[in-house]
């Protein structure tokens, strides 16, 4: 069987393009431990700090409904080299920074390179696995990125407790190096085709031939991406103004209302043009769209639990930001170790069982979560966040790999720059209404903040609860639609 070997350079590749997204997660999820350290040392406030993840959450949001057309105009080793030296160098530029504003703009560059480097690894797995493959390999692209959320709390307290904020960067210069090794050897063009999309590229190939290859020639539309970073920057500084001010909140609603109204816009362009910046066709597919809305739903629960444990566990139980941090690592480490297992059961036993299964894991400990919401301790914490990580590890991975696998080759860097995009807004609101909601309920405990954040996130447990049903039938209208079609 010399079709399903899986060639060592694609796994090399795999990884070269995973460390880069691996890193640039990390050095997202390190920077949040680090922002009282950053507001003493730089004279700077709160919502200045936090322009260093949401300038780069912003950066990452705009480029990577780009990859698409960049796939079909450039090599993938030319992104790729792109990509890593843009990273390699604003990683260096913050190590170095001697005041804020050329820190955040390292932090701007380096979401530009992320939001190339994400979507990248995955096109490169969608154009070069193995058909009986796709799972295994979606997995271990999965586990790259899935480490970074352990790592990143992690690493961010334990440096700058010890060594400096400036450490963070320049430990990611060998990794990036690391990846810059590996992908100039390995990352090369698939020979023709997808070898992964099977039947879905030769049941479509006559009819999207002529859409791709117009769509390769066409020129950048300006207006079209305009649109873009004005619907997308509004949505994410919605969401961003939403916790302080308040979802019904004039400045909120007249943000997201630009927001709506550019991306609506953006869509009538690109239903008329020749060369969209992203081919709407994806919408068109009932399985894609149903398990789009999985993994955005899935999401908003992870950044949402990502806001609300450390969160409460500081200021209900007293934990130090060290140990809140920790509460997160055992959890996501056992869900990226499960992220290959549950792709060999998607290669063996297809995707229904492992994301069905994995997701009614994730309701039990959402509920979990949610029974004793107003008695969680430090254990209970690690347990139930270990469950929830472990259903995710079986179900994200295997929904991703079957949504875009309904999809025809010719679509598939477009269904990928779709989904890695909605992520980031999704991850966005998650922690924004999280937010929103403990702060509303601390307010109507003014004698007492923990009891105010005890009980607010108790509520958004629940929140969450009801998501992850939602979840669980997003999932099943997905495979039941995806037979529909193959019947």
């Amino acid at each position: 069987m010399q079709q399903d070997r899986i060639s060592p350079s694609l796994v090399a590749a795999i990884v070269a393009t995973g460390l880069m997204s691996f890193s640039g997660v990390v050095s997202e999820t390190a920077m949040n431990v680090t922002f009282p350290t950053l507001m003493r040392e730089l004279g700077i406030g709160t919502s200045t700090v936090q322009w260093l993840t949401t300038g780069y959450l912003l950066a990452l949001a705009l480029v990577v409904p780009l990859s698409s057309f960049l796939k079909r105009r450039h090599t993938l080793k030319a992104l790729f080299l792109v990509a890593n030296l843009l990273f390699l160098g604003a990683t260096v530029l913050c190590a170095l920074a001697p005041h804020f504003s050329v820190l955040l703009a390292g932090r701007l560059i380096q979401g530009a390179a992320t939001g190339i480097a994400l979507p990248l690894m995955f096109n490169i797995i969608l154009g070069q696995a193995p058909a009986s493959r796709l799972g295994l390999l979606m997995a271990v692209g999965s586990l790259i990125t899935a480490m970074a959320p352990a790592v990143g709390p992690v690493l961010g307290g334990v440096i700058v407790d010890s060594y400096g904020w400036r450490v963070i960067f320049w430990m990611l210069v060998p990794v990036l190096l690391l990846s810059l090794g590996l992908g100039v050897k390995t990352v090369r063009q698939p020979a023709s085709g997808s070898v992964a999309q099977g039947t879905q590229q030769t049941a479509s190939h006559h009819e999207g031939n002529e859409a791709a290859s117009a769509a390769e020639n066409g020129a950048f539309s300006v207006a079209d991406y305009a649109l873009l970073v004005v619907g997308f920057s509004a949505f994410i500084f919605a969401a961003e103004q939403a916790a302080s001010h308040g979802w019904m909140s004039s400045v909120v609603g007249g943000l997201f209302g630009l927001s709506a109204l550019s991306l609506a816009q953006f869509c009538r362009r690109s239903a008329r043009s020749e060369t969209p910046l992203i081919r709407l066709e994806v919408f068109g597919r009932e399985a894609f769209v149903f398990s789009l809305a999985f993994i955005l739903l899935i999401q908003f629960c992870v950044l949402s639990l990502g806001y609300l444990i450390p969160n409460y566990s500081q200021l209900v139980d007293g934990q130090s930001a060290r140990v809140a941090g920790m509460l997160l690592l055992p959890g996501c480490v056992v869900g990226a170790l499960m992220a290959p297992f549950a792709g060999r059961l998607l290669d063996r036993l297809g995707a229904p069982r492992p994301v069905l299964g994995g997701t009614v894991v994730i309701i039990v400990s959402l509920a979990l979560f949610a029974v004793y919401g107003l008695q969680l301790t430090t254990v209970l914490f690690m347990g139930f966040y270990t469950l929830y990580a472990t259903g995710q590890g079986l179900a994200v991975g295997n929904m991703m790999t079957d949504g875009l696998r309904q999809l025809p080759a010719d679509l598939s860097a477009d269904g990928n720059a779709v989904l890695n995009t909605l992520q980031q807004l999704s991850g966005a609101v998650g922690t924004s209404v999280a937010a929103s909601i403990v702060a509303g309920t601390q307010a109507h405990y003014p004698q007492s903040l923990a009891e105010g954040t005890r009980h607010g996130s108790q509520y958004a447990f629940v929140l969450l609860l009801v998501l992850a049903v939602l979840a669980l039938l997003s999932a099943w209208r997905a495979f039941s639609a995806a037979r529909a079609r193959s019947a």
